[in-house]
């Protein structure tokens, strides 16, 4: 097949290859560190000695230093024998997300190896026809373009409820961490997508969490293919038992239309919303130890119906800042289809594409917005304007639950500011206003004084 013709940048020449010395230390202060943590499940153990390490800044300080010694243009390299093409410039990293699913697949070798534990028929791992309808299904089913799905009241409803109960347990203890707040984190994501009888279902979660860990390993350990087997008909029997105003009711209908498998789409939803709990406790950090956003998050949901649905975009602002800090999902991954012409260089067939999401969501360490919280950066339209900015992906392959995410997460956080409690940061680790906000930041490490 002939190399894409797809545009180009042209800003520089073609780099040469990355040397050994570099490779080396490409892996051991990039690679080695997104493993550790875990891609698809984190580790708390490596989180905690990231966050003293600081592991961020130095991955994002190496690919800084390769982009002045090679240039903006993608970087070849080989690792393990197989071909990678590193992005160091913002321009590529949108020809690559609007070159999605052709010629650059988000069913990339390393990403298929891991999802393939827990939903062996995702979009993200599908290639071929079988793409496109499993890829509307997940938009039809999600809404992907409206801020509020059809199904926002219940998700109000559920949150409300479970964000009271743990108000009520933080004014008796004086405290919130993340153990306490993921349990009621989770039974919402349950009701949600597969109704008020899965709340307590944590065994559910719990062999979902087993086979995530195993994915963690990508193609390095077999398939647990019984566990996956159990895990699958235990969340079809939920699915088939949810209510009318769940997200499996929505992605069973679509199914239908679209004569799709639903069963992998729900459990990745499953999957992402784990790190979208992550970012509510990482964003009331924010808040909680930035007053003046602090106060506008509580001005935008003062006098207003707390038990109605609502946008609150000042919240989803924060949210989305949050993650481009803290990015949930660190390496971008895309695999050539085809031979693709790229800066005067034929990049083959099968090879991986690969965007460090905290090297670009930092930016040029002249930016004014690199370290500090700067949710105001996408109301006003910088953020969307900008092509290194990918808290959710973009282009065709964007992530079609961004607005389900934002609706969860700005409700939640509206909830717990909303229950008349205080929240005080006591974490080790602070991020304040005025000083460079840390690299890494360990979701399990937050906790909170509750008055």
């Amino acid at each position: 097949m002939p190399p894409s013709t797809a545009p180009e940048p042209t800003t520089s020449a073609a780099p040469r290859r990355a040397g050994t010395a570099e490779r080396l230390r490409f892996t051991a202060e990039v690679l080695l560190p997104l493993l550790s943590t875990g891609v698809i499940k984190r580790r708390p153990r490596g989180m905690a000695l990231a966050e003293r390490l600081q592991l961020d800044r130095r991955s994002i300080a190496s690919l800084r230093r390769l982009r002045e010694r090679h240039g903006d243009g993608p970087l070849p390299m080989r690792l393990a024998g197989r071909p990678l093409l590193l992005l160091l410039d913002p321009g590529d990293v949108r020809r690559v997300l609007d070159g999605t699913p052709r010629p650059f697949s988000p069913a990339s070798w390393e990403k298929r190896g891991a999802l393939s534990q827990f939903q062996p028929h995702g979009s993200l791992i599908t290639r071929g026809t079988e793409r496109a309808s499993r890829r509307r299904l997940n938009e039809e089913a999600l809404e992907i373009h409206r801020p509020l799905h059809h199904l926002a009241p219940a998700v109000v409803r559920a949150v409300r409820e479970e964000a009271r109960l743990l108000a009520d347990r933080g004014a008796v203890t004086g405290q919130l961490a993340w153990d306490a707040f993921a349990v009621s984190w989770w039974r919402t994501v349950r009701r949600t997508v597969l109704g008020d009888a899965a709340r307590d279902d944590h065994r559910l979660t719990g062999e979902l969490g087993r086979l995530r860990e195993a994915a963690n390993w990508s193609v390095l350990l077999p398939r647990r293919r019984a566990l996956r087997a159990r895990f699958l008909d235990h969340l079809r029997q939920r699915a088939e038992a949810a209510g009318p105003d769940t997200l499996a009711a929505a992605a069973l209908a679509h199914a239908e239309e679209q004569g799709s498998d639903p069963l992998s789409q729900i459990a990745h939803w499953l999957f992402a919303f784990d790190a979208a709990g992550m970012t509510v406790l990482r964003t009331l950090a924010l808040l909680a130890t930035h007053p003046e956003e602090g106060g506008r998050a509580r001005d935008e949901i003062a006098g207003t119906d707390p038990g109605g649905p609502r946008t609150l975009p000042f919240l989803r602002a924060c949210v989305l800042d949050t993650v481009r800090l803290w990015p949930t999902t660190p390496a971008v991954l895309r695999q050539t289809t085809e031979d693709v012409e790229w800066r005067g260089r034929t990049v083959p067939a099968r090879t991986t594409v690969l965007a460090h999401a905290p090297y670009f969501h930092r930016g040029d360490p002249y930016a004014p917005y690199a370290d500090r919280f700067s949710p105001d950066m996408w109301l006003d339209g910088r953020a969307r304007a900008d092509p290194a900015l990918i808290p959710f992906s973009g282009g065709p392959g964007v992530c079609p639950g961004e607005n389900i995410v934002l609706l969860h997460t700005s409700t939640w956080l509206a909830a717990m500011l909303g229950e008349g409690l205080v929240y005080q940061l006591v974490s080790r680790l602070r991020p304040e206003p005025g000083r460079p906000l840390p690299a890494t930041f360990n979701p399990f490490g937050v906790r909170f004084a509750v008055h």
